[in-house]
Order: structure tokens, then C-alpha cells, then sequence
């Protein structure tokens, strides 16, 4: 059951389709905003791109029923926001080769060495979920400020995101100009912009 703005599947144990997400609009490339913050990354993108639907991914409830009121108050049809760990989404909701883009933006860079497990870019269902749930040539962009987590990120996408059997990466890094298309600021890149922090950026298509 859902209304038009928060995403509630009718089971939490299948792959979803996009129909199911976006009934109206099914056909639409699909982009998925993971731990979406107060929403404003993914009501920015849905106002600057009405041909493509967002689904964010937010486990927090404030920051859920901020980001349902933001999509609710500017009226915008193509965001949505489904309430679940972000991990398990990836790993076993999203549909298959369904996806066209996937954003990590600023997530928490779990600073304590042995928290680092926790990290998304460190767990190999999130990365080989990644790789199932994006079409072919589809992207995985990542930002955050924190740079000894942008190292492990870059690392692990190359040493961990690979085939078991071939030894092939899945995914293959690009360039990432700034310009090369709009990308609204989250409320956690503004902050840390804000105290004068440098933020790291990151893009690869799914092989």
C-alpha cells in the first residue's frame, strides 16, 4: 500500500517491479537516491528531470516524512520515498537490470576502524546487488567529504565489486565533470561546503 509520495511494497520478501513503484510511469528511467537525507537532492533532480522517476531509500522516519513533504508541497509526480535499510533495498528489492542511476551521496563514513564493515562500499551483497539491480551502462555515483572513506571506496570498487569467476570488475570508473549535468546539492554537502570542506566525487557505469 502507498500514496503518492511514500512507497510501501506489498512484500518485503520479492523483487519489486517498477510498476509497481511508478504505475503511471513504468517506461521512465528509473534513478534510486540511497539514505536521501531531508530530501533535497531527490525533489531537486525530480524538479529538473520530470522524464525520469526517483525513488529514495531512507531508513530514518523524520528524515522520510521531511523528504514526503518536500515531494508533497512542490507537487512533484516522479519522486517517492520507500522507508527501509538501504542495503537489504539493494540487495534483494530493487528490480533487476531496472535502474538506470544509483546515488550515495555524503552517506555516514562509519569512522571507527572496526565499524568499517558497515560501510556500504565495504560489503560485497550491497556491491553485487548494485551490479544485478543496474541496466547495462547504468551508473553508480558516489560523494561524500570524508577522504579516508573515499579512498576505501575507490579501492573497494575495484578489488571487491569483481566477478567471482572471471576475476572481471563489474563496474568501470568515468570522469565526473561538474558541469557535465545538473546535480543538486544535498543538505549535508551544503554543510560541509559550508565549513570550507572539500567534497569527493566519484562515477562508474556497470560493465
Amino acid at each position: 500500500m502507498s500514496d503518492d509520495f511514500l512507497f510501501t511494497p506489498d512484500h518485503y520478501f520479492r523483487e519489486l517491479r517498477k510498476e509497481e513503484i511508478f504505475p503511471a510511469s513504468a517506461e521512465a528511467p528509473l534513478e534510486v537516491d540511497l539514505g536521501c537525507g531531508e530530501g533535497h537532492f531527490i525533489a531537486g533532480m525530480a524538479d529538473l528531470f520530470p522524464d525520469r522517476n526517483f525513488l529514495a531509500v531512507e531508513r530514518l522516519q523524520g528524515r522520510v516524512k521531511n523528504t514526503v513533504r518536500k515531494l508533497r508541497e512542490s507537487g512533484l509526480k516522479n519522486g517517492k520515498v520507500l522507508r527501509l535499510e538501504t542495503a537489504y533495498t539493494v540487495a534483494w528489492l530493487l528490480p533487476t537490470a531496472g535502474v538506470s542511476r544509483v546515488h550515495l551521496l555524503c552517506p555516514d563514513p562509519w569512522p571507527k576502524k572496526k565499524h568499517h564493515a558497515r560501510r556500504l562500499v565495504n560489503r560485497v551483497d550491497f556491491l553485487n546487488g548494485l551490479h544485478r539491480v543496474l541496466e547495462v551502462g547504468g551508473e553508480f555515483l558516489l560523494k561524500t567529504d570524508d577522504t579516508e572513506y573515499f579512498e576505501n571506496a575507490m579501492e573497494s570498487m575495484s578489488t571487491l565489486a569483481v566477478d567471482q569467476s572471471s576475476g572481471q570488475e563489474l563496474f568501470e570508473r568515468l570522469e565526473w565533470d561538474e558541469e557535465a549535468f545538473p546535480y543538486p546539492q544535498t543538505g549535508f554537502e551544503r554543510h560541509w561546503l559550508g565549513m570550507g570542506r572539500s567534497i569527493h566525487r566519484a562515477r562508474w557505469r556497470k560493465c
